[in-house]
């Protein structure tokens, strides 16, 4: 076996399951966060405009039960684009979970709900769009 892949594969069985999927290096660092707001926040202020979330709760753990999910729900915020005021962006937010069995449905599937939003670092939305 390739000797990255035996590092990633000896990662991910040792590390222990707490959010019940797998994890390998390359996952990105996920925050636990009771809402999107620092996810948001963080991505404002990384370098990439990328930040991870997993979200927590009482409300997560109820989404969670009712739709009978194999996974936490995750939250990825991305910047679309950077405005001219500091700490200002248009952000994409996906909160996303695998396992979702849907009323209805005949299987369980990832579910994602993804929505934009022109956000700052104190909470507001922009005073321009430029």
């Amino acid at each position: 076996m390739n000797p990255i892949k035996l590092l990633k594969f000896a990662i991910a069985a040792l590390l222990p399951a707490a959010f019940m999927s797998p994890v390998f290096a390359d996952d990105p660092v996920r925050i636990p966060v009771p809402d999107a707001r620092p996810v948001m926040r963080a991505a404002l202020q990384a370098t990439d405009g990328q930040a991870y979330g997993l979200l927590t709760g009482e409300m997560a753990e109820a989404i969670t039960q009712r739709f009978r999910a194999t996974s936490p729900i995750y939250i990825d915020v991305t910047t679309e684009k950077r405005y001219a005021q500091p700490g200002c962006s248009r952000l994409k937010v996906s909160f996303w979970q695998d396992g979702v069995l849907l009323p209805g449905a005949t299987a369980p599937r990832r579910q994602t709900m993804e929505f934009g939003i022109n956000y700052c670092l104190d909470g507001r939305p922009p005073e321009s769009l430029m």
